[in-house]
C-alpha cells in the first residue's frame, strides 16, 4: 500500500513539471517612445525639457554627461526579446541631436 501511494505520489509530481498550460506573461522594460515623441525635441532645449517630453532615461553615463540612454524590451510569453534604443546627446546641457533604433510597432501598445 506505501509503495502504491509513493508511485502516485511520484506520478503527480512529475506530471506537475511538465504540465503544457503553464502560463507565461508579458515582460517589457524601459521607455516606450514612438516617432511622435522624438519629433517634439528641438534643438536647444534644455535636458529638463527633454526629460519631461520622452520620461526619465533608463541609463546615465557618469563618465560622459553629454549622453543618455532610453531603452525598451518587450519579450512575450517567453519568446524573443525585442529591443529599442534611443540616445539623446547634449552639448553644455542643451539638446543637440539623437540617434534612435525604433520597433516596427511597439507591442505593448
Amino acid at each position: 500500500m506505501q509503495k502504491l501511494a509513493a508511485l502516485l505520489l511520484t506520478t503527480l509530481v512529475l506530471a506537475g513539471c511538465s504540465f503544457p498550460g503553464v502560463y507565461k506573461i508579458n515582460v517589457q522594460q524601459g521607455n516606450i517612445l514612438t516617432e511622435k515623441e522624438l519629433t517634439q525635441l528641438e534643438k536647444g532645449m534644455t535636458r529638463q525639457q527633454v526629460r519631461s517630453v520622452l520620461g526619465s532615461p533608463i541609463m546615465l553615463n557618469p563618465v560622459d554627461p553629454s549622453r543618455e540612454y532610453y531603452t525598451y524590451t518587450f519579450q512575450r510569453s517567453g519568446g524573443e526579446i525585442k529591443e529599442q534604443r534611443v540616445i539623446v546627446y547634449y552639448e553644455n546641457d542643451v539638446y543637440t541631436n539623437y540617434e534612435a533604433q525604433l520597433l516596427e510597432e511597439t507591442p505593448a501598445y
